[in-house]
């Protein structure tokens, strides 16, 4: 059998005290209304003695906070990839005396609109919806009951809701200034999307916002994407057929990957034509999966800030707390985490920059 939760009617017992004087005490407010230090110290040993918690659904009735925040994801919380995410979370959470909630659909909508409903009626401060991959959402009209953030995820519709994200864009920029920083200035092909906007797996943000960075940054360098290929998944043999169908007419310099499975398949498909990495071919890619350090020569990527990003989602949303505290309109903000740059072993001098210089 458990044991007995101690109440506060136990603690002002055994100090000999009223049940309002202990909890007086125990709120930090027997100063302020002058009840006497013996009577204060006499009530803070009894709890200690007793090993006093306070009831939290309690304090959350009597002060309008529960001090827990609801995280629902689709497949965050059992990724291997991701899990960061909720670690960033989980600190940021504790260190403003928070719990984390976690609740996980697998993309099913009832068990989102079930956890969701969950999360309400354990009456949390706040909400986070995360996705394991950056996309659009629709977003479940429960979510808007209290303060929430969207997570790796943008709105399909209009919405008051902040998001927080990688920054793609500046991330696509970053793998070509790696490029163009050793002297690549031609043979620079990409794997995975591209060379146009309409070249992209359907419903992938990351895919269109890496891919404008990319051509941004060699734009603005007077340098032209030499060619691109597809790839239906961004899965390791798909990056292998679609290296081995450009390796068939042409020989690149440079290869931008649109993520580190991608640059596995690349690997293998140059090394089944006999070419080195970096060698012979340069390959900068995206994410900085644990593949990028297992792989030899190790991956040059550009990182996502699974951590940081957690740790934002909860900062934003006790901005957001705060704001709905003072009756001001949610902002809709996008907030954008930075990705750095992994310099590894991947990417070489330029032949021609070599020559030249």
């Amino acid at each position: 059998m458990s044991p007995r939760r101690v109440t506060l009617a136990d603690v002002a017992k055994a100090a000999g005290v009223s049940r309002p004087t202990a909890s007086l005490v125990l709120s930090g407010r027997g100063r302020e209304l002058r009840i006497s230090q013996d009577v204060e110290q006499r009530v803070l040993r009894a709890a200690e003695e007793l090993q006093y918690r306070p009831n939290i659904v309690s304090v959350g009735l009597r002060t309008g906070t529960s001090r827990t925040i609801g995280f629902v994801s689709d497949t965050v919380a059992t990724s291997r990839l991701a899990g960061d995410m909720i670690k960033g979370a989980l600190e940021a959470a504790r260190e403003r005396g928070f719990m984390l909630f976690i609740g996980e659909t697998e993309g099913d909508a009832e068990l989102e609109r079930r956890l969701l409903q969950a999360m309400h009626d354990r009456q949390v401060d706040g909400l986070i919806l995360a996705s394991m991959f950056t996309r659009t959402i629709k977003v479940p009209k429960a979510i808007t009951a209290v303060p929430a953030v969207l997570l790796n995820a943008l709105p399909k519709q209009p919405t008051p809701l902040p998001a927080v994200l990688p920054d793609e864009v500046e991330a696509g920029r970053r793998a070509a200034r790696v490029l163009l920083d050793a002297g690549h200035r031609d043979g620079i092909y990409l794997i995975g999307a591209g060379p146009g906007l309409r070249n992209v797996p359907s419903e992938s943000l990351a895919a269109v916002e890496r891919l404008v960075g990319i051509r941004e940054a060699l734009g603005e360098a007077g340098v032209k994407v030499a060619g691109a290929r597809t790839c239906p998944d961004w899965q390791p043999e798909y990056g292998l057929a679609a290296t081995r169908d450009l390796l068939r007419t042409i020989q690149p310099r440079a290869l931008i990957c649109f993520n580190d499975r991608i640059a596995m398949g690349a690997y293998q498909a140059l090394d089944d034509f006999g070419l080195k990495v970096p060698a012979d071919v340069s390959v900068v890619s995206f994410d900085d999966h644990p593949i990028a350090s297992w792989v030899r020569p190790q991956l040059t990527t550009v990182a996502l800030p699974h951590y940081e990003l957690g740790r934002k989602a909860v900062d934003v949303l006790f901005t957001e707390i705060e704001r709905d505290r003072a009756d001001i309109e949610q902002s809709g903000q996008v907030h954008r985490v930075p990705m750095p740059v992994r310099n590894r072993e991947s990417v070489a001098p330029s032949p021609t920059a070599e020559n030249s210089g």
